[in-house]
Formats: structure tokens, C-alpha cells, sequence
């Protein structure tokens, strides 16, 4: 007796439960089934890619889709954006290395970094750290280069004549040897296994000065000597409001954020007098006698009500486990932009609108990090972005989504490129965040993960640097006898709409019905091979065959299912309009398109995109291609002053970059750029997980 292969099994249990259902009529006959079953010869396989997010408000299907457009108004430029993800670097390639890892123990603290060591021609062992760890644990400062090679660093020293230290590119990551760096500053270097143990000498934090100057405020830590620090963006801070004067039950409500936490944490000890002159004090309760006795007792002058003062600066300052942390409660649209100064030795926080420094770092073989302020009428927008050549040896672009057996999920973008290994990517397109599922074209070695929708705006590219932005339609049908030819809405998609979709083994290994009454085609081989109707939506996984796809009829549509019996044949016919886009093996999209041929062409509405998505400020991401042929990936944040840009100011900033042609990605609190383990725009706790990007990659050197 032949045995039942898994898939068929899976079928059978499928059809089974949904037969115990007095609503469902299964229309598969046994023994058609069971032959079907006997011949099937397919190992069902696990799919690839996935990913999550928005989709417009024309849905037929409000209650089962929910859209979010999230806005992070969050500050960018921030000098030290700590916060890299734990997952190792890849093997370094380079000859020589004799040993490498991705933990850091700083003075006892374990924390993310790249590091490795490798040996010298002349036998010497010297050590590296990734630019993205000295960055986020230390606190030095990476100054503009033009050289790859070669990075000129500031940390309590001066700009003018800057210590300079050699970089090994590898693994996705770029190594900064501190082998005389740290030898300079005193500190001890050992590996123990995948851990890089470093220890620097005690410090003090002698004296704490507070002013202001024209930009706001300042504050100087004065230190007997260098040592490492670092900063963390906190929560917005809500305080408790009084709504009622009377002090037996009063009557509290948080009120709107007017501040942010920050957190600058040193490697060194304050002086009892610092800590004692910044210990916060406890507030006056509203039940007090003090208050009683204002309120309640005859001859006590009741003074006017005033404006709450804004809190200090400085909230606390305390000692834990050999290091002072200070905790400041920052207004919001001011974020502290840190430095250090030599002769005496000084950690400087400059409380500013425009915490943003300028940047232009190459920082590897055609591709340079810049950073700047850029101006739209009386608007300062900060911008941070990579400028990519991609005619470069050894570097390509690819879409990149979380998972590699689905198309669901989603992840930090810091996570997704590292395990990609890549050395650079940005978000990408849009997607459902409630269920994970991508709402945009994803095509990737001319295989398409996911269909385009919505006419929205697309990039297409290869391997030889040509790119093509344009606006993406997919049309897919379902031919038959008979010239039975069937529309097919969507591929391995998220957007549910009354119609025909399919889904094939990239989806995932199964399919499980998103809406209610849906009926599932199997077509195994160009043909029909079963029928599930009447599914409910997240109860039942259909198993997607390798040798074919699964057919899912939704609303009207579901009339179609007469149409195709157990048996029939088919196959499907594709084209892409325009048609240029049919050339190219990779495509992302997302939307709206801004730019083409340096004009702006926006049209949120021709693209399906809401009201209130289109009206929003927001942070945002973009793709553009230059005049020289080059690539830029770009994060707009947060203007001076106010909310991120509206996308007309978004389209005037890329094509005041030099933009030719440009594309606006997903935006909000997906906006990221990543580089070597870092993320350049923002902190990473303020980035939300999202469904795919697009990663730069440069192929390995020995």
C-alpha cells in the first residue's frame, strides 16, 4: 500500500475539520482526492522573505485590515546614537585575523560591539573596534574624511590636529585599530573567547557648571581625566495636573509631555557635593497641612495663580557601580548634542534646537555617510543619508525583508541587515502592522515576493547600477479552457480587496484565510487539484504546494469557484505596466513617486493614498537616483522647531539634494538608516520593527 505523503495528509486534516462544520459543504471528492494524494510526488518547502505595514483607507474589508501610518517625532542628530543589536558579525574575511567577536566588556559592563585582532606583516597584534562601537560605548567623535581608509576621531582632543587611526572594512563592518589610541590613554586590552575586555583608568567628575548662550543652555562636567560615556534618549515626561482645589481629594490627570528624559552615563565617580547638590527632592503633596493650612485658615493671603516654572535641566545626579549618571528632563524640539575638550578635560552638553552635526565621512569605496541641516524657505529640515556609486566593484543593492521562510513577520531594520550582512540599508515599502504582511511590490532575482498595488510609486534596478522609478502596476490572469481568463488582484499580499489572489511557497510553507468565506483553489502542476470553501479567517492553515499555488476567492469573486473544477487546467499570464519595469530583477515599492527627470511629479491621491496620510508632517525616508548616476538613501527628520516635512516639502528637499528621480518610502517611526552595526538617524529604541528594506552590500576581499 503506497503511504500518504505529509502534504496530503495536511489536506486530508484540513478538509476534515472544516467538514465537521454543519456550515461547510466540501466539494472534494474522496476518491478523486485520494488519487490526486497517490500521485502528488512535491516535498512541500518552506517559502522565503517577509515582512509588514500601511494600506490606504479604499479597503472592502475595514474591520479585518487595519491601517496605521505611525509618526515618530522623534530629535535627530544627536552626537552618540548607542544602541546596536546583539547579533554577531559575521567571520571576518581579511587574512591575518586571528581572533574576533561581538561583545564588549567596558570597565566590567558588557555591552554589543564588533571588534577583532589580527596580526601585523611584522608580527605585531593589534586590535580593532568597529566605528559603530567607539561611536555608541566611548563617545568618540568620527571627523569628515575623504580617505576610507583612514579616520581622523576627536575625543578629548583637539580638531585641528586629530589622532587619525586605520580601518579595516569586512563582514559588513568597518574596524577603527585603537591599538595606540588606547595605549595613549591608559587603558587594558585582553580577549576572553568572543569578548573584548577593556579597561580605562578611574575618573572624576569634579565640578558641574550650568549657562546659557545663544544657542540655549550649556552644561560642562569638569573631569581629572578622560573617560568613555554615553547618552539614551528616554520617555516623553508626564506629570500629574490638579484639576480640583480641594486638598482632600484631589483630582490629577497626566498631562500633555512638555520634556523628554535623557541619560548621560560617565565612567567615573561625582564628588559627594554633586551628588548631594542634584538629589531631587520630594514634592509637596496636595493633602499637606502646609496646603490645609492655606486653604483652610482665615488671614493667609492666597497668591495668584502662576504658570508652572519649567524643571531644571538637571534632575539627578547619582553614583551606580563606578559610574555617575546624569539625568536630564529635556523641552521638547531641544535634544543635548555632547563633546569633550582637552586641557582641562570637559564633557560639554549643549542643549539645542539643532542638535545635528555636519558630516561627510567616506567610509568605505563609493560610499559616503553625510549629515546636515537643509533649508526649505524659513524651515531647517536635519537630513541624514548615504551616497552610493553603484557602479563600484564588489557592491550591489538588494530588497531585503525579516524572515527568510515567510513573507510574515517583521523586525528591527538594525537586526534584518545584520543578518544579511549588509553594510548599509534603509526601510523600505509599506506594510500591515497588525498582521505583518507586506502591502507593496517586493521583486527580488526576477522573482516576485509580492505584488505591487494601488498604482503606487516603485524602484526598479540591476546589478549594473541602472535604476528606473516610475509608477508599477502588475496584471496577473488565470487562463483557461475555453478562453476562460480570470483577474487576478494580488500576489502573496497583505491588501485584501473582493477578487482573486494568489499565493505561492515564497508566502510561506502555509496560508491561513484573512477574511471570512474565503475559497481556496489548489492548483498543483497547472492544475486544480482541490477546493476548501468557505473558510473562516485565522483558523484554518492551508499548506501551499511547491509545484503550485493556492487560488483565494474573496467576495464576488467566489461565484468563480463553478468555473474552476477539480482537474482543470490552467496557468497564469503576467505583464508590468510600464513595461521598462519588466527589465529589471529587482523592484521595491512604496510611494508616493516625488521626482522624475527633476520634476516633481507627486500625486498622493493618484496613488490611493488617505487624507490624513497625505495633510500629515512627519518623519520620513526617500531613494533617489542623481544626476551622476549615483544613489542616495535619505531620513528627513524632525524640522527645528517643529514636525518632520509634509511630502511636497519632501519632494522640494530631494530635489534640492540634486535628485533626479525620487521615490518616498515608508516613513514615521519606521524611518531608519543603518551603517555598520549603527543606526545614523535616530536611537534605535525609537525605531519601530519593520517588514523589508534595501541593503547595500559589498562583496567579500580577501
Amino acid at each position: 500500500m503506497v503511504k500518504m505523503s505529509n502534504f496530503c495528509r495536511q489536506y486530508r486534516s484540513a478538509i476534515e475539520e472544516k467538514s465537521n462544520s454543519r456550515f461547510i459543504k466540501v466539494v472534494v471528492s474522496p476518491v478523486i482526492f485520494s488519487v490526486l494524494c497517490l500521485t502528488a510526488t512535491y516535498d512541500y518547502a518552506i517559502a522565503r522573505t517577509s515582512l509588514d505595514r500601511i494600506i490606504p483607507n479604499t479597503s472592502l474589508f475595514p474591520k479585518k485590515q487595519k491601517l496605521e501610518v505611525r509618526v515618530a517625532q522623534s530629535s535627530t542628530g544627536v552626537k552618540q546614537i548607542p544602541g546596536s543589536s546583539p547579533r554577531p558579525p559575521a567571520p571576518p574575511i581579511k587574512t591575518g585575523v586571528r581572533s574576533y567577536g561581538n561583545q564588549i566588556s567596558l570597565n566590567g559592563r558588557i555591552s554589543s560591539g564588533g571588534w577583532l585582532q589580527q596580526r601585523t606583516s611584522k608580527g605585531q597584534i593589534t586590535t580593532l573596534v568597529s566605528d559603530g562601537a567607539l561611536r555608541q560605548l566611548i563617545g568618540v567623535d568620527l571627523l569628515d574624511t575623504s580617505q576610507p581608509a583612514r579616520q581622523p576621531i576627536q575625543w578629548y582632543s583637539s580638531n585641528a590636529k586629530p589622532q587619525i587611526l586605520s580601518s579595516l572594512l569586512t563582514g559588513g563592518y568597518r574596524y577603527l585599530d585603537i591599538s595606540r589610541f588606547a595605549n595613549t590613554f591608559g587603558w587594558q586590552m585582553q580577549v576572553q573567547g568572543k569578548t573584548l575586555v577593556l579597561s580605562t583608568p578611574s575618573a572624576k567628575i569634579t565640578n558641574i557648571n550650568q549657562g546659557k548662550h545663544e544657542f540655549g543652555d550649556r552644561i560642562v562636567l569638569n573631569l581629572d581625566s578622560p573617560t568613555p560615556w554615553q547618552i539614551a534618549q528616554g520617555l516623553p515626561v508626564k506629570t500629574n495636573q490638579p484639576l480640583s482645589d480641594d486638598p482632600n481629594s484631589p483630582v490629577v490627570t497626566p498631562s500633555s509631555p512638555t520634556t523628554r528624559e535623557w541619560t548621560i552615563t560617565l565612567d567615573g565617580i561625582a564628588t559627594p557635593d554633586l551628588i548631594q547638590r542634584y538629589t531631587p527632592s520630594l514634592p509637596l503633596p496636595f493633602s499637606s497641612p502646609e496646603n490645609q493650612l492655606k486653604q483652610q485658615v482665615p488671614g493667609i493671603e492666597q497668591q495668584p495663580s502662576q504658570p508652572p516654572a519649567l524643571p531644571p535641566l538637571i534632575k539627578q545626579v547619582e553614583v551606580v557601580k563606578n559610574q555617575t549618571i546624569v539625568r536630564l528632563e529635556v523641552p521638547l524640539g531641544l535634544a543635548p548634542l555632547v563633546s569633550t575638550l582637552p586641557n582641562p578635560n570637559r564633557l560639554v552638553i549643549d542643549i539645542r534646537p539643532d542638535a545635528l552635526l555636519q558630516r561627510s565621512i567616506s567610509w568605505a569605496s563609493g560610499l559616503r555617510w553625510q549629515q546636515q541641516f537643509m533649508n526649505l524657505g524659513q524651515e531647517r529640515f536635519p537630513v541624514v543619508w548615504l551616497d552610493v556609486n553603484p557602479r563600484t566593484v564588489g557592491l550591489k543593492l538588494k530588497p531585503i525583508v525579516t524572515n527568510s521562510d515567510t513573507l510574515v513577520g517583521t523586525a528591527p531594520l538594525i537586526q534584518t541587515a545584520q543578518k544579511y550582512v549588509a553594510v548599509a540599508a534603509i526601510n523600505g515599502g509599506y506594510f500591515n502592522r497588525n498582521n505583518k504582511l507586506p502591502l507593496g511590490a517586493i521583486r527580488r532575482d526576477n522573482q516576485w515576493l509580492s505584488s505591487p498595488i494601488l498604482n503606487r510609486g516603485a524602484i526598479a534596478w540591476n546589478d549594473s547600477g541602472q535604476f528606473y522609478m516610475g509608477r508599477l502596476v502588475l496584471q496577473e490572469s488565470l487562463i483557461g479552457l475555453n478562453n476562460l481568463k480570470l483577474p487576478i488582484l494580488t500576489l502573496n499580499s497583505g491588501y485584501v480587496q473582493s477578487g482573486i489572489a494568489r499565493y505561492t511557497p515564497t508566502w510561506g510553507a502555509n496560508y491561513t484565510p484573512l477574511t471570512d468565506n474565503e475559497i481556496i483553489i489548489v492548483v498543483q502542476k497547472n492544475q486544480v487539484t482541490a477546493q476548501l470553501p468557505s473558510l473562516k479567517a485565522g483558523q484554518t492553515a492551508i499548506p501551499i504546494p511547491q509545484d503550485g499555488y493556492l487560488l483565494t476567492l474573496r467576495g464576488s469573486s467566489v461565484s468563480n469557484a463553478s468555473v474552476l473544477p477539480i482537474g482543470f487546467s490552467v496557468r497564469i499570464e503576467s505583464s508590468v505596466s510600464p513595461t521598462e519595469f519588466s527589465r529589471y530583477p529587482y523592484i521595491l515599492g512604496a510611494g508616493p513617486l516625488l521626482l522624475q527627470d527633476r520634476q516633481i511629479v507627486l500625486d498622493a491621491k493618484g496613488e490611493n493614498f488617505s487624507n490624513a496620510f497625505i495633510a500629515q508632517k512627519a518623519v520620513r525616508s526617500a531613494i533617489c537616483t542623481t544626476a551622476t548616476g549615483n544613489l542616495i538613501i535619505a531620513a528627513v527628520h524632525n524640522r527645528v522647531g517643529g514636525a518632520g516635512p509634509t511630502l511636497a516639502e519632501h519632494a522640494q528637499l530631494m530635489q534640492q539634494m540634486g535628485c533626479v528621480n525620487a521615490l518616498n518610502l515608508d516613513g514615521g517611526s519606521s524611518t531608519s538608516l543603518y551603517l555598520g552595526g549603527q543606526l545614523l538617524d535616530r536611537f534605535p529604541n525609537t525605531a519601530a520593527r519593520v517588514h523589508n528594506g534595501i541593503g547595500i552590500f559589498l562583496q567579500p576581499r580577501p
